[in-house]
C-alpha cells in the first residue's frame, strides 16, 4: 500500500504544472519595486515576470486608467503558457480584480496589502469618495500622502527610504475614479495578506476587504514588505505557489 501511495505522489509532483508569479506594483510605483523579490523567489525556483500599469507615470491625453491597466495585465495572462499566481500591491488589486476575470491562466490571486472591490467599487469609492465628475478624470496626482517617507516607507532604513520616495511617479487620477465591473475572486481562489504595521493603508480597512478573499495571511510590516521584508515575503508567496499547484491540479481532475 505504502509503495503505491509514493508512486502516486511522485507522479503528482512530476505531472502537477507549477505556476509563475505576476507581480503588480500599485500607485506612484514601477515595475522595478519588485527587484528583489523577484531575486529571492528566483533563488527557490519560481518565474515571476512584472508588469508596468500605463496609469503610474507620464501621461498622454487622456491619460490611462484602471480599465488600461487591467488590460495590460490580461494582455500578460493571455501570453502565459501555464497557470499563474498574479499579486496585486495596494491599488494594483482594483485592476486584478478586473482582468483576471474569466482568464483560464489567472490560478489564485494574492492581495498584498491591496484594494479587494466589488463590483462598483473603485479607489476612491472605497474611502466614500464619489469623484465621478468628468473634470476629476483629468490628469495626475502626486503622493497623497503628507510624508510618504513615513507613510510607505516607515520600516525601511533612512538611506532605502529616501532611494524609495525618490523612484515614486505621478499616477493618472482616472485610475482611481473608475469602478471595477468584473470581480475575479468570485471565481478564482484568492489570499489576503494583511501588513500589520501598514500607515497607508489602514489595517481595519484591511481586515474588512480581506473577509471577501479564500484565505488570509499576516505580515508584521509595513506597506511595501516587497522591500522591507523581500525574503520573508517571497518565503509566503512560495508557499501559496506550492498549495496553488495542488488546486489547480484538483480542480483539473
Amino acid at each position: 500500500m505504502s509503495t503505491g501511495v509514493t508512486a502516486t505522489a511522485d507522479a503528482f509532483r512530476t505531472t502537477a504544472p507549477r505556476p509563475s508569479f505576476l507581480l503588480v506594483h500599485g500607485a506612484w510605483h514601477r515595475s522595478e519595486c519588485w527587484d528583489l523579490v523577484r531575486k529571492a523567489l528566483a533563488a527557490d525556483g519560481w518565474t515571476a515576470r512584472t508588469v508596468d500599469l500605463p496609469s503610474a507615470g507620464p501621461q498622454r491625453t487622456p491619460a490611462a486608467g484602471m480599465y488600461d491597466d487591467a488590460d495590460a495585465i490580461a494582455a500578460h495572462l493571455r501570453q502565459a503558457d501555464g497557470p499563474v499566481i498574479v499579486v496585486g500591491h495596494s491599488y494594483g488589486g482594483l485592476p486584478v480584480t478586473q482582468a483576471a476575470a474569466g482568464l483560464p491562466a489567472a490560478a489564485h490571486l494574492v492581495y498584498l496589502a491591496a484594494y479587494l472591490p466589488e463590483e462598483g467599487e473603485s479607489l476612491l469609492s472605497v474611502h466614500g469618495h464619489g469623484g465621478d465628475a468628468a473634470e476629476d478624470l483629468l490628469g495626475t496626482a502626486p503622493v497623497v500622502f503628507d510624508d510618504p517617507r513615513t507613510a510607505l516607507f516607515g520600516d525601511l532604513p533612512d538611506e532605502q527610504a529616501e532611494d524609495a520616495v525618490s523612484r515614486l511617479v505621478t499616477q493618472s487620477r482616472r485610475s482611481f475614479q473608475q469602478r471595477v465591473t468584473r470581480s475575479a475572486w468570485r471565481t478564482v481562489p484568492s489570499t489576503y495578506v494583511l501588513c500589520e504595521d501598514d500607515r497607508a493603508l489602514p489595517p481595519a480597512l484591511q481586515e474588512r476587504m480581506s473577509t471577501r478573499a479564500s484565505h488570509v495571511e499576516r505580515l508584521n510590516t509595513g506597506h511595501c514588505p516587497f522591500l522591507s521584508a523581500p525574503t520573508e515575503l517571497a518565503t509566503l508567496l512560495g508557499r501559496i505557489g506550492s498549495k496553488a499547484v495542488t488546486s489547480v491540479s484538483s480542480r483539473k481532475g
